[in-house]
This record gives C-alpha cells, structure tokens and sequence, in this order.
C-alpha cells in the first residue's frame, strides 16, 4: 500500500479530537477504542540520558502539552523510576505503556509486578511483549508463554491491554497475528527500514484485519546507533540533512498506524515534533516518489541495523 492510499484509510478509520484552540490531534487505538495522541513520547532518551530532574520536568512538559502517550520498559536505565515520579500526580491524564522482554510466561508476569511498582502505579494501560524479533516466537505463543501471561495479568487488572513490539524478523510479527489476538502492536516503520524490514506490507495488512492499535517507533531510523547515554542525531540525521517532517508523514500516513513514539532528550526536540504532527498532512504522490528514493538509499546506508530481517 502506499502511503497516500494508507492516509485515507486512517481518515476514515481513526477519529480526531474537535478542532480548536488548545486541542491535540488524537486517533483511536484500535479496538481498544482508545483515544490518544499522534505523539507518543519514548523514555529510553530522559531514562539514559538525563539526570532525574531534566527527565521529570520533560515528561511534565510533554503532558502540559497533550503528549500523553508515554511509552517506557525495562531496560531504559531510570525511565521507570522517573516516570513513576510523575504518575505520583498525573496517573489519569497519562496512556501508560510498558513492556516485558522475555518469551517466558512467569518471568514476564516478574518483569510487570516490578514494573508496576517502579511506576507507582497498579495498572498500566498497556504491556508489551518487547522485540519480538530477537525471540523464539513458538515460545512467545505458547501456553506458558508471555503472551499468555500478559492476558493473565489483564485478567488480573495489572494492565487494561496486551500486545507486542517488533524491530526486526517481521515473519514473527506476522505469525503472532496470524494465530492470536492482541489489542495492539508497536513497528519499527520509517522510508529507510521500510525497504530492509518492511512490516508496511508484511505485518500491517494483518493488524488492519483485525483491528489491532499500530504505534509506529524508529519513525527517523531510531537514535544512531541505538544509544540514548548522550543526545545524537537520529539514523536519518547521521547521514545527512534528512528531511525529518516526510519521515513523520509518512509514518502517520500508514494504513492503521494511530500514533508515532519518539524518544526525545528536550523541550526543543518536543516542541519540533509537536509541530510536526499538528501540521500533519498526507504525503502527496510526488513525496512518496521522493520518500521512496530517500528509502533505498538510507536502507542501503543502515543495512539490518536492528537485526536480521528473516
């Protein structure tokens, strides 16, 4: 699908808050029926990158600003922590998402209880099985595994939804979808990866079909070399002047795809990529011929930079 055909699904699909003056855009999560935000912010940059106070003051600004998607993990150094600062306060404005790295079904209800109490919080809103392309996917699927374990803990009321993330190996993702259900899904989806991984063709048709939420990640290629000790260009900006504001369009452009998850080390970064989606249009068909050109040469620069894709 193209992006432009992709823009118009979404139109239809995924409802908007009303218009007006200190309003974000916002689509619905799937079948979660969740609204939330276009920007999500991700952790990993304050969690690994900042001193606690900076972090703090950072995920206070973004919900001031309406970015109230707020993804975290194991993982991410202090993000956890610091986070569970702020939901002290602000628990109820905020979707909070989090994630367990494990195949394993009792190890992942582990990693949840204590991400729950770094949280400061009984429930999260959503848990992730995290990067599924790194794991055995029989083992992820299996009745001990985590995927079960994660609905027990929905059962329990330690988190109101479950899916999955996936950066790499997109046959696994597609295989989760194929033989369960979740309630939605998190892709490494930017014009670079899209021609070495391709969950755009691969994987979203699936989740579409049944109507899991889709968070795009990795959206500018994912910090250069995926490390967030210190502030660094994203892949994109690494190898060149790259147009950032046709990566986020193209990304909130996929059929399915509610909201972009973007780690950000300050206000400016947050600020920049506000704008960015509160100016959000379809691609035209002239830029998603030069999206498509951009690609291959970024997937010919960064190569299976998050793993193998098969």
């Amino acid at each position: 699908m193209s992006a432009s055909t992709g823009s118009a699904v979404i139109e239809k699909t995924a409802a908007k808050t009303a218009a007006g003056p200190g309003t974000f855009p916002q689509r619905i999560l799937g079948k979660t029926g969740e609204l939330v935000p276009m920007l999500g912010l991700g952790s990993a940059p304050g969690g690994m990158g900042l001193p606690d106070e900076e972090a703090i003051a950072l995920i206070h600004k973004a919900i001031d600003l309406g970015v109230t998607y707020i993804d975290t993990a194991t993982g991410y150094g202090r993000a956890q922590a610091q986070l569970g600062e702020v939901m002290q306060a602000r628990r109820k404005e905020v979707f909070l998402v989090t994630k367990t790295n494990t195949a394993e079904g009792p190890k992942a209800l582990e990693i949840l209880e204590q991400n729950l109490k770094l949280l400061q919080t009984d429930q999260v809103d959503l848990v992730f099985v995290h990067s599924l392309g790194g794991m055995d996917v029989e083992k992820v699927l299996a009745k001990d595994g985590s995927l079960a374990a994660l609905r027990e803990a929905q059962r329990r009321g330690w988190t109101r939804y479950v899916g999955f993330t996936a950066h790499n190996a997109p046959w696994k993702a597609a295989k989760v979808l194929r033989e369960a259900e979740v309630d939605a899904i998190m892709l490494a989806m930017n014009i670079g990866d899209r021609h070495t991984y391709n969950f755009e063709e691969e994987v979203l048709p699936l989740a579409v079909k049944q109507n899991a939420g889709v968070a795009a990640m990795k959206v500018y290629g994912g910090a250069q070399g995926m490390k967030y000790e210190t502030p660094k260009p994203s892949a994109m900006g690494a190898h060149g002047p790259h147009d950032h504001g046709l990566a986020l369009r193209y990304a909130l452009g996929l059929p399915g795809v509610t909201v972009a998850v973007i780690g950000m080390f300050s206000e400016e970064e947050l600020r920049r990529n506000i704008a960015g989606v509160r100016d959000y249009k379809p691609l035209t068909e002239a830029e998603g011929r030069g999206a498509t050109a951009l690609g291959q040469e970024l997937s010919k620069a960064w190569g299976e930079h998050f793993g193998a894709a098969k």
